[in-house]
């Protein structure tokens, strides 16, 4: 697992692992989901559902939605603006997203 996260002199939360598409990635308390992506070398977050054109960090504050993945199933989440959490499964995006409602 690649690891681009600055080490030396930064005191950093407890650590987690979340799930991105099937790999486990690690984390740390205080983290967005992008971060943790970035820190593990994946740089693309949702394709455009016409061209399937990778799309991924752009803006960093929740702007540009280019950083919007399926999150513990909720599509259209922005992970610039989404701490990580124990657990959390992440997939990428593949258009503007589909919500499964159960009727």
């Amino acid at each position: 697992m690649i690891n681009r996260r600055v080490e030396k002199g930064v005191a950093r939360g407890r650590e987690f692992e979340i799930e991105v598409d099937g790999e486990k990635l690690r984390a740390h308390e205080g983290e967005t989901i992008a971060a943790v992506m970035l820190a593990a070398g994946r740089r693309t977050f949702r394709q455009t559902g016409l061209r399937q054109q990778a799309r991924g960090y752009y803006c960093g504050i929740g702007l540009c939605h280019e950083c919007m993945m399926v999150v513990n199933g909720v599509p259209n989440t922005r992970t610039c603006q989404t701490l990580a959490t124990p657990g959390c499964r992440v997939e990428t995006q593949e258009g503007p997203g589909k919500l499964e409602v159960a009727f």
